[in-house]
């Protein structure tokens, strides 16, 4: 027996533009169960990224500085932008719905298949490899078979959360938002207690001089921990109240963001010698090394060995960072699986893709295609790589991110464009500054991701032209030095393919374009 809905489902607004049609009987099986700390949970779950710590630390107290200056030039402006867009526009798909009001069907389509099909490459990449590393570094190592069996439960573990229904699912970004402030809370309390015992590591003014090398290899990372503020409005239609709770949790998940991030990024580069911060265990080497002064001690090269209360404290923070890190997948996937079946549904892809159960109210198949696409990554990277986990947690993190900042290219414009194509739509909260503030806005968040897709695509670009210090060949991920061509490829090959995907989708909808008309 199917579940009927907990309310009706209201028709838009007769001044809101109804892309509802054709997916009526779709839309009734959503169910408004998102409150509004449902909301701020959700946001806090997807801005502070458990995966990306140890980059940031890796490049010094230079990663502070930078992300003190990202914080009033990309992330206020970016919140801003959005806080506009999803308070004006509730629609269930949210970035698709703007984009696909601001520049048509075709570009919101190909543009919505790169947002989603980040979440696979970033669940099959760096958030399961990061999860790997963490369970053998505390608890045992995963030989042959059973790291690719460990994967496969990490990956098909977070699809079985995200086809819940909202009512159910909404406990997983709950859960990981808890786990965050738990985990790093505890973390930086350790790292007081370690400094009050054994001192901390010396961080020199000098040292937190901003340079253009540091920004062209932080910035990346820097953006992608501060975005994901319009996954929420992908489900708008779930919202109790939208209009008045995205704002509001917009404001106060970013300020959470920006203290639970930081403050982590500083305990690293107090606890561990510059030489010894990894971009992959950064952290992991961090919270080792502080809860020796549970129980434990470091060697003289650097070794941890953790015992009694140490061992039990590092062994409930290795889990609690592995709730974290699928808890991320899976809040995303919900926000990005969403806007992918409401496209499919519009007619940008095949109509069988924006299908919405009547059981759990989610878009099931686009969930389960999300994990298979993600098992195949996950497989195929190990191989490529060796089993080499530097290597495909850069390549992994570096193609995630590039796809996921391609789509932004196409969405953040639209502020500016729905602001002068819809005038009357009602704005609870508008950007500041008029027409002149939305395009300022929009141009900022613009810019700063176009930007971080050319680094990415090619590490290093404009490292010693006029006069700035260094080697572009330097800005390579560690793993990838002296392989430009490679890495470079690892990134191109993949977009060139996925925007393939896109436009092939996007003719598999035909059908449901001509009955739209």
């Amino acid at each position: 027996m199917s579940q009927a809905p907990s309310t009706p489902r209201p028709r838009p607004e007769p001044d809101l533009p109804d892309l509802s049609e054709g997916w009526g009987e779709q839309r009734s099986r959503l169910r408004k169960d998102l409150r509004r700390l449902d909301v701020l949970f959700f946001l806090i779950c997807t801005l502070v990224g458990l995966d990306t710590i140890g980059s940031v630390a890796a490049q010094g107290p230079e990663g502070l500085t930078w992300m003190a200056i990202l914080a009033p030039a990309f992330f206020l402006p970016y919140g801003l932008l959005v806080a506009e867009l999803g308070s004006a526009f509730p629609v269930q798909g949210g970035p698709y719905v703007w984009t696909r009001l601001a520049f048509g069907r075709l570009a919101a389509g190909v543009n919505q298949l790169l947002y989603w099909i980040s979440n696979p490459v970033w669940v099959g990449g760096s958030l399961c490899i990061i999860a790997l590393t963490t369970w053998e570094e505390f608890f045992t190592p995963l030989p042959g078979l059973w790291k690719y069996a460990a994967g496969m439960l990490f990956i098909w573990g977070g699809a079985l959360a995200v086809v819940q229904s909202v009512r159910i699912g909404k406990w997983v970004p709950i859960a990981g938002a808890v786990a965050r402030i738990v985990l790093l809370g505890f973390f930086l309390v350790s790292v007081a207690v370690y400094a009050v015992r054994h001192g901390v590591h010396a961080l020199p003014a000098g040292d937190f001089t901003p340079t253009y090398t540091g920004f062209v290899a932080l910035v990346p990372v820097l953006i992608f921990n501060y975005v994901g503020f319009e996954l929420p409005s992908s489900a708008a239609e779930e919202m109790r109240n939208p209009r008045r709770d995205i704002p509001l949790s917009i404001l106060r998940s970013g300020l959470a963001a920006l203290l639970l991030y930081g403050g982590p990024v500083l305990g690293i580069l107090f606890v561990l010698p510059g030489e010894r911060i990894g971009s992959l265990g950064g952290f992991i080497d961090a919270c080792k090394a502080v809860f020796t002064v549970y129980g434990g001690s470091i060697a003289a090269d650097g070794t941890v060995t953790l015992t009694g209360a140490g061992a039990v404290f590092g062994g409930v923070a290795a889990a609690g960072l592995v709730v974290g890190l699928l808890t991320s997948g899976v809040t995303w996937a919900m926000g990005a699986h969403r806007a992918q079946a409401v496209a499919c549904a519009d007619g940008a892809g095949p109509a069988w893709l924006g299908h919405i159960s009547e059981k759990h109210g989610t878009p099931v198949r686009v969930n389960l295609l999300s994990a298979v696409l993600a098992s195949v990554l996950f497989v195929v990277a190990l191989n490529l790589t060796g089993g080499d986990g530097e290597k495909y947690f850069a390549a992994g993190l570096g193609l995630t991110i590039c796809t996921t900042f391609i789509s932004y290219v196409i969405t953040f414009p639209s502020l500016a464009v729905l602001r002068r194509k819809y005038p009357a739509v009602p704005r609870p909260y508008a950007v500041p500054g008029g027409l002149f503030g939305a395009r300022l806005v929009s141009a900022l968040a613009t810019v700063f991701v176009a930007f971080t897709v050319v680094v990415l695509v090619w590490p290093g670009f404009g490292v010693g032209w006029f006069g700035t210090a260094g080697s572009a060949a330097d800005s390579l991920p560690e793993s990838f030095a002296g392989q430009r061509l490679q890495y470079t490829l690892s990134q191109v090959v993949p977009l060139v393919l996925f925007v393939g995907i896109g436009l092939a989708l996007y003719a598999a909808g035909a059908r449901t374009r001509r009955e739209k008309g």
